[in-house]
């Protein structure tokens, strides 16, 4: 069975997952598969207890669901222990390349997915009931967010939300209408682990004004 594996896998060359997030201004991103699998945010770090799915392109008997343990360590077919942790998606993927290039396939693509992320949280403040600092695991929207601060407050602006996200070191903002995320004219955009979710008072002068004002367009991300 492992010859075929390797006959399957000889001659392919690697497919990487794009990093969505590279342009200075751009749409907001959705890193997300059609199964609703978290496959993009390059910067993200693999912490224990994540739940990981890991593809080996055209050897279907090489793919695995499997958790982070508390050691920050996976087991896979052929190459047994590998150290997940602490990495990030494009680094795994390389480091299990290389080990199934050692002495068992010629030319592997790997793709790695995070179906659960467990050690990532959010930041949500301004206008809200009860602003704090949440965890989030699993696939998680604006509007879930917010609901996990027991929405806004009668003062929020519902066209003044904002969501920070730090990407290859540089602060990025993006602009959302809760108004018009709620009635359904734009779509809800995914939220991720370290980002921070402010809503604005009406009628505030706060510099976050100055950057909500700045912005030509609603959900475009640009440096902050």
């Amino acid at each position: 069975m492992l010859a075929c594996w390797l006959l399957a896998a000889c001659g392919s060359s690697p497919v990487r997952n794009p990093n969505l997030l590279q342009n200075e201004v751009m749409r907001a991103p959705d890193t997300t598969s059609a199964s609703g699998i978290y496959t993009g945010g390059s910067d993200y770090r693999i912490g224990a207890q994540d739940l990981l799915e890991i593809r080996v392109f055209g050897i279907q008997q090489l793919d695995k669901e499997v958790r982070v343990n508390s050691n920050g360590q996976i087991s896979l077919p052929l190459i047994g222990g590998v150290m997940a942790g602490g990495k990030t998606i494009p680094e795994l993927q390389k480091t299990l390349e290389d080990k199934l290039k050692d002495g068992y396939l010629q030319d592997p693509q790997v793709s790695v997915f995070v179906k659960e992320y467990t050690s990532q949280r959010i930041t949500l403040e301004g206008a809200l009931t009860k602003p704090g600092i949440y965890p989030i695991t699993g696939r998680t929207t604006l509007l879930q967010a917010i609901a996990l601060a027991e929405g806004v407050t009668d003062l929020a602006d519902l066209q003044g939300v904002v969501i920070f996200r730090k990407v290859k070191g540089k602060r990025m903002g993006a602009v959302f209408d809760l108004a018009q995320i709620r009635a359904g004219a734009v779509e809800d955009p995914r939220v991720y682990g370290d980002d921070i979710v402010i809503v604005e008072k009406s009628g505030s002068k706060s510099a976050y004004r100055t950057f909500i004002e700045s912005v030509p367009v609603f959900n475009i991300f640009r440096w902050y």
